[in-house]
C-alpha cells in the first residue's frame, strides 16, 4: 500500500513492479470530468506501458458491465488491470479479472476461492474514502435478475498494490464525502463486533475507527484538508482489512436490499440503518459491545500528507 499526497505519480512504477505491460484501466465515465483516469493513463504511458481504458462501469455493476469489460480486455490482450474510482470501479475490475482468466459467469464464483486458475495482477486506486474494496479480495456484483449483490471472493483477485492519494478525493462533492465516509465508519463498527471477529480483525477495525472518528467531520467542514483526507483513506483501507479478516453485520444486510430494490445510494442506506442497528444490539449481554470504540482518544490519526518522492531502487 502506498499512501501519500501525489502517490498517483507512482502508478507506472507500481504496475511495472507487478509485471504489467499491457494495462486494462477500469473506471467510470463520471470521473472523466475530474481528470483522474486521464492522469492515470498518462502516467502509465509515460512509464512505457500500453494502456487501454474501459469506462463502462456503472454504480453497483452487474454482470453486463463485467462481460463488456471482458470483451474489451480480450481485444487488447491485457496482462494487468488497474482500477481507478470508487467501489464500483474496483468491484467491476475484480469481476473482469475473474471471468477473463477463469471463464464462466460471476454467479459461478459466489462465495470464496472458486477460481481454479491464476488471475492477472492488479492495482487499485480509490478516489473515495469508504468502500475499502482496495483492501479486499471480494468483488460485489449485482445479479440483474434478483437485484441482489453477489460476493465473489478469491485471494488472487485482491489488488497487489493499493495507491491511496488524498489529492484524488478533493474533487468529490460533499455529498459523496458524506455517504462514503459513513460507509467506512459502519465497516469499522460492524467488523469489530460481528460474530466472526478475531484479534486481527479487531486490531484493524479499531485502528480504522481511530482514523475515521476524528477526521470525518473535518473533511466535511474543511474539504481541502489533505491530512484529514489522507487519514480518511487510511481508515477506509483499514476497515476493508477488518472486513477481509472477519465479516460485516445486519446493518449491511438491511441496507443492501434498500439499494437493490429502491435504488437508494448505498451510503445513504447505511446511514439510515446504522443508528437503529446499534440501538438494537446495544443491550446484548454477549460482551460484543465495542467499548474500545467508544473510548477512542481524539488525538489520533492526523498526520501531514506528504508529497510524492522518487521510489527507492529496492
Amino acid at each position: 500500500m502506498i499512501s501519500e499526497a501525489g502517490a498517483l505519480a507512482r502508478l507506472g512504477e507500481a504496475v511495472r513492479a507487478v509485471g504489467g505491460s499491457r494495462v486494462l484501466l477500469v473506471t467510470d465515465p463520471g470521473l472523466a470530468s475530474a481528470g483522474h483516469p486521464q492522469r492515470a493513463a498518462r502516467i502509465m504511458t509515460e512509464a512505457g506501458l500500453a494502456v487501454f481504458t474501459f469506462d463502462g462501469v456503472k454504480e453497483n455493476p452487474t454482470e453486463r458491465e463485467v462481460d463488456a469489460g471482458v470483451v474489451f480486455a480480450r481485444t487488447h490482450h491485457v496482462d494487468c488491470i488497474v482500477a481507478v474510482g470508487g467501489g464500483s470501479s474496483m468491484d467491476c475490475a475484480k469481476g473482469v479479472n475473474f471471468i477473463l482468466t477463469n471463464g464462466g459467469r460471476m454467479a459461478d464464483y459466489k462465495g470464496h476461492d472458486r477460481a481454479t486458475k491464476p488471475m492477472l495482477p492488479s492495482v487499485g486506486v480509490p478516489t473515495t474514502s469508504g468502500t475499502g474494496s482496495e483492501a479486499q479480495s471480494y468483488a460485489l456484483i449485482t445479479d440483474e435478475r434478483t437485484h441482489l449483490k453477489m460476493a465473489c471472493g478469491d485471494k488472487k483477485a485482491a489488488f497487489r498494490v493499493a495507491i491511496l492519494d488524498p489529492e484524488l478525493t478533493l474533487s468529490q462533492p460533499k455529498s459523496v464525502t458524506a455517504v462514503t465516509g459513513i460507509d467506512a465508519v459502519a465497516h469499522a463498527v460492524e467488523s469489530h463486533v460481528c460474530t466472526k471477529r478475531n484479534p486481527v480483525s479487531q486490531m484493524c477495525s479499531l485502528a480504522a475507527f481511530r482514523h475515521l472518528e476524528r477526521n470525518f467531520e473535518v473533511v466535511l467542514k474543511t474539504p481541502a484538508d489533505l491530512a484529514a483526507r489522507s487519514a480518511m483513506q487510511v481508515g477506509a483501507y483499514l476497515a476493508g482489512m477488518a472486513i477481509e479478516n472477519a465479516m460485516l453485520g445486519v446493518c449491511h444486510s438491511c441496507a443492501n436490499p434498500l439499494t437493490a430494490h429502491y435504488g437508494i445510494t448505498h451510503g445513504v442506506a447505511i446511514g439510515v440503518m446504522l443508528p437503529h442497528v446499534i440501538r438494537f444490539n446495544a443491550p446484548t449481554p454477549t460482551g460484543c459491545t465495542p467499548k474500545s470504540l467508544a473510548t477512542t482518544p481524539r488525538r489520533t490519526a492526523r498526520r501531514p500528507a506528504r508529497r510524492s518522492r522518487p521510489a527507492s531502487p529496492n
